[in-house]
């Protein structure tokens, strides 16, 4: 039996969270899930008590109700994404080896089930996380779904944004969705699927047989290349983005 009284979470003390989880079993909605989210992984930190919420996630995330399988989901691999962060729980992984290898097999049968773009990519995200992709768990479904990463240039380190989404696929170094005039933007360069290997080339391939073509292309910009509009610089997408990643650890 857990004693949450023993736990800490974002606002101290973990004893709370039992009575919130059983609200969320009697009456699940956003609200009362969004404040276990702030309690267990504010702004992507975990604490204790995260990982001793991953049996109940895993039972939720089993359950019949999508969209509570998918919100449990969504938490449950957001908590693993900190795994190496510092919290006091331990060696999380070989601890909840158990529950992380039953949610791997369930956000992969959700994956392809999925219809919804915005719920596809939390889940990819949530994929990486339980699978121990550091930096990628995290920042994959924040780009994919925002339609844009920030980086700097690594010529004149400028602030850049690589967007990507229905406004096009550009790099830009004005604040473009708050600009009236024309800006300067340089094209991004997708990524040839011949050379697409590792990281990238896994999840355009999950994305393809999934039947999610829009996020498969969009993933080729991800992992492509692009210009500073500022310095002419080429660089690599996804290197910038990990190495800005990096950079906040």
């Amino acid at each position: 039996m857990t004693d949450w009284s023993q736990l800490s979470h974002a606002y101290g003390s973990a004893e709370d969270i039992p009575a919130l989880m059983d609200r969320i079993a009697s009456e699940p909605n956003p609200e009362l899930w969004n404040d276990l989210w702030s309690a267990l992984c504010h702004q992507g930190s975990v604490y204790s008590a995260s990982f001793a919420a991953l049996p109940w996630l895993t039972d939720v995330a089993g359950s019949d109700d999508r969209e509570q399988a998918v919100n449990a989901l969504a938490l449950a691999g957001a908590i693993m994404a900190g795994a190496e962060q510092p919290h006091g729980a331990g060696d999380v992984r070989a601890q909840h080896a158990a529950e992380v290898e039953t949610l791997l097999a369930v956000v992969n049968q959700h994956l392809r089930t999925a219809s919804d773009r915005t719920e596809y990519i939390h889940l990819l995200g949530a994929m990486l996380g339980f699978g121990g992709i550091v930096g990628w768990s995290e920042d994959l479904a924040w780009g994919l779904g925002n339609e844009e990463y920030e980086i700097s240039c690594p010529g004149c380190e400028t602030n850049l944004f690589i967007v990507l989404g229905e406004r096009g696929f550009f790099s830009t170094s004005v604040d473009y969705a708050l600009s009236e005039d024309d800006i300067e933007t340089r094209p991004l360069r997708p990524a040839d699927l011949a050379d697409l290997d590792g990281i990238g080339r896994r999840l355009h391939d999950i994305a393809i047989t999934d039947g999610q073509h829009e996020v498969a292309n969009a993933l080729t910009y991800v992992f492509g290349g692009a210009t500073c509009p500022d310095c002419e610089t080429d660089f690599s997408v996804p290197d910038r983005i990990s190495a800005d990643w990096s950079a906040t650890q």
